[in-house]
């Protein structure tokens, strides 16, 4: 049975001005960049700095006149230290950028998108965790994602791991919203498996939490003082067509890394889920593996994919609705059959999509230890902009009887943790 509904049929999303789709258009970058700025700040780490691609990127930016400054040492998981290094960079080396490329994965575009913030806003980035908390405009943004999983070409929104914290904490805002997303599948096909699996996971349980996330129905005067504003009718379309896509396209990159139309089905859907969940936000999947990537360091995409079972049959009694026409995107839906089959057949789905990814179905292939329970539902129950989108109300004891559960691989029909 359903908490709440939606009373407003409500249609928003946000979004880069310019989205660039395809095979080969990367080699658009140059000319994008050119109307935007002199002076480019380039962020990306090793791997790609390394790459034939990425030589051809920056002699294509240099063809347009542009003067470049190269910063390869992004770091995964974003940590906070990494911002304070390339603005101390920037502050030495480099004075006035005009525009910021991130080009890489997800943690390599939020470190363009906050290092754009903090330029142009003097600021310092724990200022700015939380919704609406950045001041002013960033530096114009242009993101180039390297892999078909994180979306973060085209949300504003950016994941830091805070050392003082000892959290991942999200900075939320219109202003870090970049102004041009350049898509080209071609850059994921020498994607590393366990990278492509992890962000395959990552792009699943965006689709995932983003169409089963709460309706807020919010009064107009609300709208533009809240980040998350809820599931809505255009987030559900983009959540559609991700889900179809993802459907045959994650097998069929696991079966051949080298098939670019899996590729760019793949990386289309990753881009359906960033669109998503840059109004819907996250949940529960996300708010818990937080705090379980500051104890055990597993990689994003397999922390929320082994989650992700678990939360959701925690979501199953007041989303089954949704589960259910999830089921009917996947192709495992029957009319004859009840809701609630259907809707379990979408999650038997959606798990066997993760096991051909390669990622974990449970937090014990994690690290996660009893011993950890206590610290990560704590830290859980902090991350209040995620808790929030959840469906079902979070609490500390539902969020320790969840990790139990992950813990023991329980993937019985239980209601309640």
């Amino acid at each position: 049975m359903h908490t709440e509904g939606d009373l407003l049929g409500l249609g928003l999303v946000r979004q880069p001005k310019t989205v660039l789709f395809g095979p080969g258009q990367r080699h658009q970058l140059g000319a994008v960049a050119r109307g935007l700025a002199k002076r480019v700040l380039v962020v990306t780490d090793e791997r790609m700095a390394r790459s034939a691609e990425f030589a051809a990127m920056m002699d294509d930016l240099r063809a347009q006149s542009l003067t470049l400054h190269i910063y390869d040492r992004a770091l995964p998981d974003l940590p906070r230290q990494n911002i304070l290094d390339v603005v101390a960079v920037v502050c030495r080396e480099f004075p006035a950028p005009e525009a910021v490329i991130g080009i890489g994965g997800g943690s390599c575009l939020d470190l363009a998108k906050v290092v754009s913030a903090v330029l142009a806003n003097q600021g310092e980035v724990r200022d700015y965790f939380g919704e609406h908390k950045v001041p002013g405009p960033g530096l114009p943004v242009i993101a180039v994602p390297t892999t078909g999983g994180t979306g973060a070409e085209v949300t504003a929104v950016a994941v830091v791991f805070d050392d003082v914290s000892g959290m991942k904490m999200g900075v939320a805002s219109p202003h870090l919203e970049p102004v041009a997303a350049i898509i080209d599948p071609e850059l994921t096909i020498t994607c590393p498996p366990g990278l492509t699996a992890a962000t395959a996971a990552d792009a699943l349980s965006h689709l995932v939490e983003s169409y089963t996330a709460r309706f807020k129905n919010l009064p107009v005067d609300e709208m533009s003082k809240r980040f998350y504003v809820g599931k809505n009718r255009i987030t559900d379309m983009f959540v559609r067509e991700g889900l179809r896509l993802v459907n045959t396209a994650l097998e069929g990159v696991v079966r051949n890394p080298s098939d670019l139309q899996a590729r760019s089905d793949m990386m289309f859907a990753a881009y359906c889920a960033g669109m998503a969940i840059n109004t819907t936000g996250t949940a529960a999947a996300h708010a818990i593996q937080g705090p379980i990537a500051g104890v055990c360091h597993a990689p994003h995409g397999f922390g929320v994919g082994a989650l992700l079972p678990y939360v959701m049959r925690f979501n199953l009694p007041v989303r089954q609705k949704e589960f259910a026409e999830i089921g009917a995107a996947l192709g495992v839906a029957q009319a004859a059959r009840s809701e609630q089959d259907n809707a379990r057949a979408a999650i038997e789905r959606i798990e066997a999509l993760l096991r051909a990814s390669g990622a974990p179905l449970d937090l014990k292939a994690l690290g996660l230890e009893p011993k950890h329970f206590a610290t990560v539902a704590a830290g859980a129950m902090k991350a209040t902009r995620l808790t929030v989108n959840n469906p079902r109300e979070m609490t500390e004891s539902n969020v320790l009887g969840l990790l139990q559960r992950g813990y023991d691989g329980d993937l019985s029909w239980w209601v309640d943790p």
